[in-house]
């Protein structure tokens, strides 16, 4: 029989790895700072005759605000981020086999992949 576990990837970090994700915060950045740019756009064309579009308009680029303030904070973080750190990158869903007189236990220990440089430098089992 087979079962569903969720295993966790970390990612040490590295020049590089930090550099990307330097550059992905950066990315992230300028493309919500364009989108309130378009938002506020479009809140001006319709403040005047409508009043109820124009409120959701606020509220969006309200919501994208919040979002840089996140990633303004990530960005922060990245660069206090000591070489040889683990980060959580994400968790993925993983097929384990179980089978009749398997250890129970030792199977729902947490499983945990880590990434060096894009390159599985080791799987753990807690």
């Amino acid at each position: 029989m087979n079962i569903l576990r969720q295993v966790y990837v970390k990612q040490v970090i590295t020049e590089t790895s930090k550099q990307t994700l330097i550059t992905q915060f950066s990315n992230k950045k300028v493309f919500l700072e364009q989108e309130c740019d378009r938002l506020y756009f479009e809140y001006k064309k319709v403040e005047k005759t409508n009043k109820q579009l124009a409120v959701q308009y606020l509220k969006e680029i309200e919501k994208r605000r919040e979002k840089i303030k996140l990633v303004e904070f990530q960005l922060q973080q990245v660069h206090t981020l000591p070489l040889g750190s683990e980060l959580k990158e994400k968790e993925v869903g993983a097929i384990f086999e179980v089978k009749v007189g398997d250890n129970w236990d030792e199977l729902m220990k947490e499983k945990t992949i880590v990434i060096k440089d894009g390159i599985v430098e080791q799987i753990r089992l807690r």
